[in-house]
């Protein structure tokens, strides 16, 4: 996520107005059928520290989700126009917001300085469930607590996983478990699962979700700096600028599921699921379909929505630094062989676009049936506020609202209804269909 301030943000509001509606169609990209394993030697860059993980059988593993049916006609986007409403203030930095999926209907708020708060009953309790800020170092605006992530029975063993950046700027993904009082985490019982030297500031990734396969999956960005430097994005055999699958409960730290796609693709890291990523701050998966909506911050022209449908094997090219969204960033050696190219992008530098992705949620709540099935994201700088929807041919795509509010997460509660977080005012807020 880059939180930079753009020079013409004031302009880009007053050029906008909330009635405006664009609507877009695109095609729908076709999956690779097979992974497309090309490794680009590294020029520059510190290896990972993760020691190799053992291999297990994904039917040994993990516990599955279950996914609610699909109910509702399919929406129409015309028709929605999206806005907030406050439900909380008083948070510095928020950077996650999300639920234990424990039946207790709270929400945790994490702040970058190192504090998972708790909301319960739209108030926040005065102690938080962990505070790391001993451990965390946020000088960079992109460095800090990142997220947290609760194991998919959390109620019966109270593991929840945070991904942060410590004093040295290294990316540490642990574990940390509930103490006896159940609103308060163990410090003491952290166990580290892996790090991930960074070699610059930036471009941390830094969200940790569990799919409905029930692995833990962790966003990386491509170490920083501009334009990927160092190619890590495409280089497969390192951490950064991939996405991440793991099986934490297998193995101490964690194991390998074996059919990850790169599993027996040496020199590639076991721990890959996709690659050719530059910063996938925010993603999420559809809870009634499983499949996965990926948010990609573009570097000075383009922001990029991907999915990824359930059915996936993984191993799936996503394109930088080939590809900025659907355009050439190499153009004389943009081969396009074996990329997956976005179902939407947005562009800088006008009052329809932005400058950096803010990647939502699936909305399947039962407040706003009208849009069950539509994708919300947002863009940091505009506050934009838009909808994707699929229908198995092609995309449809409409800004649906716009706030003033620079939105750095969104999450959902346990009922599917969908909240955000504003880094600038420290409010959680609620997203309501006008």
């Amino acid at each position: 996520m880059r939180f930079r301030i753009v020079a013409l943000f004031a302009l880009l509001l007053l050029l906008t107005g909330c009635g405006v509606r664009e609507v877009v169609t695109t095609s729908l990209p076709t999956a690779p059928v097979a992974p497309v394993f090309t490794p680009t030697p590294v020029t520059s860059s510190a290896p990972p520290t993760v020691p190799s993980a053992p291999v297990v059988e994904p039917a040994a593993t993990s516990t599955t989700i279950n996914l609610p049916t699909v109910i509702a006609s399919p929406p129409d986007l015309s028709t929605l126009q999206l806005t907030v409403e406050p439900v909380l203030n008083g948070f510095r930095n928020p950077t996650h917001i999300t639920n234990a999926g424990d039946g207790t209907g709270r929400l945790f708020v994490v702040e970058q300085a190192g504090a998972i708060w708790i909301v319960q009953d739209g108030v926040r309790l005065e102690e938080p469930l962990l505070d790391l800020t001993e451990l965390v170092g946020s000088q960079g605006s992109e460095q800090g607590l990142l997220s947290v992530a609760f194991h998919p029975q959390f109620r019966e063993n109270g593991f929840l996983f945070v991904n942060y950046t410590d004093r040295n700027g290294t990316t540490v993904v642990a574990r940390y478990t509930l103490s006896a009082d159940p609103n308060r985490a163990d410090p003491a019982s952290a166990t580290i699962l892996m790090t991930i030297d960074q070699p610059a500031a930036n471009h941390n990734g830094g969200l940790l979700k569990f799919g409905p396969d029930g692995y833990l999956y962790i966003g990386t960005g491509d170490g920083g700096a501009s334009g990927d430097p160092w190619n890590n994005a495409q280089t497969l055999s390192t951490l950064l600028g991939k996405l991440l699958r793991i099986d934490v409960d297998s193995n101490e730290p964690y194991a390998v599921p074996a059919n990850n796609p790169f599993i027996d693709a040496d020199p590639a890291r076991s721990e890959i699921w996709a690659y050719g990523l530059r910063n996938p701050w925010r993603f999420s998966f559809d809870r009634a379909t499983g499949d996965l909506y990926l948010a990609d911050v573009g570097q000075n022209a383009l922001e990029e929505v991907h999915v990824q449908p359930a059915s996936s094997l993984g191993g799936e090219n996503y394109g930088w630094k080939i590809m900025e969204g659907d355009r050439c960033f190499n153009a004389s050696s943009c081969d396009q062989t074996g990329l997956e190219l976005p179902v939407f992008v947005y562009p800088h530098g006008s009052a329809e676009g932005g400058c950096s992705i803010t990647g939502g949620y699936v909305y399947r709540g039962r407040a706003f049936p009208q849009l069950n099935g539509v994708y919300v994201f947002t863009d940091f700088c505009t506050g934009n506020l838009w909808g994707t929807y699929g229908d198995g041919v092609g995309w449809e795509t409409a800004l649906l609202g716009r706030v003033d509010l620079r939105i750095t997460s969104f999450g959902e509660d346990e009922a599917g209804e969908l909240y955000l977080v504003d880094r600038a005012g420290g409010g959680v807020y609620r997203l309501v269909v006008e």
